[in-house]
């Protein structure tokens, strides 16, 4: 059985009410659970124990990270979240940066200590679908995990390695949850090879 940690990085913000974000959230808890897996949760702009969340990491096979992008990635609050939760993990999510002072030629970022472990992003855009394909439009087509680049690498430095990213665009001007949750659902029993 698989155990999944499932993230909730929506937030209540200026013009966001972060239901887009918990909707999905619950969908993947109750396919996962359908599924029989073993799932836990935190909602992080409810507030956390740094240390749980340090457990919840070596306890977890995969991490789900449900987040709206704002100002071109994570929220601060799921930054926040890293930076506490990743710096308490020295030790147990990551030895060192991978490198000594004795041999130099060992790789940056090869000091992770939860290797095997997966992470998933699962996304909310305002953004069009064509704002990331688009050579001509704001992203010129480098796609949503070129944005990620750095979030996908802080996760890479624990030793994880990426699941297909799950991204709903336009969800401002022209939302479509009940398409977006039937593509969620479809993604998250693809992924971890679940009966339809």
């Amino acid at each position: 059985m698989k155990k999944v940690l499932l993230l909730n990085g929506g937030k209540k913000f200026a013009h966001s009410d972060g239901r887009y974000n918990a909707t999905l959230h619950e969908t993947a808890l109750s396919v996962l659970d359908r599924g029989g897996l073993d799932v836990k949760t935190t909602f992080i702009d409810e507030g956390y124990d740094v240390a749980e969340e340090v457990a919840k990491f070596l306890w977890a096979d995969v991490i789900i990270y449900q987040m709206p992008g704002w100002w071109m990635g994570a929220p601060w609050t799921v930054k926040k979240y890293l930076d506490e939760v990743f710096t308490e993990g020295h030790g147990s999510l990551y030895a060192s940066d991978g490198r000594t002072r004795s041999d130099a030629s060992q790789k940056y970022g090869s000091g992770g200590l939860i290797q095997g472990k997966q992470y998933m992003l699962s996304l909310t855009w305002n953004a069009p679908q064509q704002a990331f394909d688009d050579p001509t439009d704001f992203f010129e087509a480098k796609g949503v995990d070129a944005v990620y680049f750095p979030f996908h690498k802080a996760n890479e430095f624990l030793g994880m390695s990426g699941l297909p990213t799950f991204l709903c665009v336009d969800v401002m001007k022209r939302p479509n949850i009940e398409a977006d949750v039937a593509r969620y659902e479809q993604h998250l029993t693809e992924v971890f090879g679940l009966k339809a």
